[in-house]
């Protein structure tokens, strides 16, 4: 089964929220089988900054819907916007 890589911007609800503590929660509130890869922190404006993270989930009908709700169900979590959504490459050895 393929894997799908979504690269989601999340923005806090608040702009003094902890951000790294808004990264513990997502990694522990994402559904079982997707996974929060890496992330970086980018600013926006006026001293706020957004979460671009990169989730793995698989290619399966209703994966990315049920990440999306998980996501936005994280207390901290002010909007969220899908960058890009697209299949994981494989390293050949």
């Amino acid at each position: 089964m393929s894997r799908l890589v979504a690269r989601i911007k999340i923005l806090p609800a608040e702009a003094d929220t902890d951000l790294n503590r808004l990264v513990d929660a997502l990694s522990d509130q994402i559904p079982k089988g997707m996974e929060l890869k890496t992330h970086v922190t980018e600013p926006i404006a006026f001293g706020v900054n957004a979460i671009l993270g990169d989730f793995l989930i698989d290619d399966e009908e209703g994966q990315m819907d049920k990440l999306e709700e998980s996501i936005k169900n994280t207390e901290g979590v002010g909007e969220i916007d899908v960058v890009s959504v697209s299949r994981q490459s494989v390293k050949m050895k």
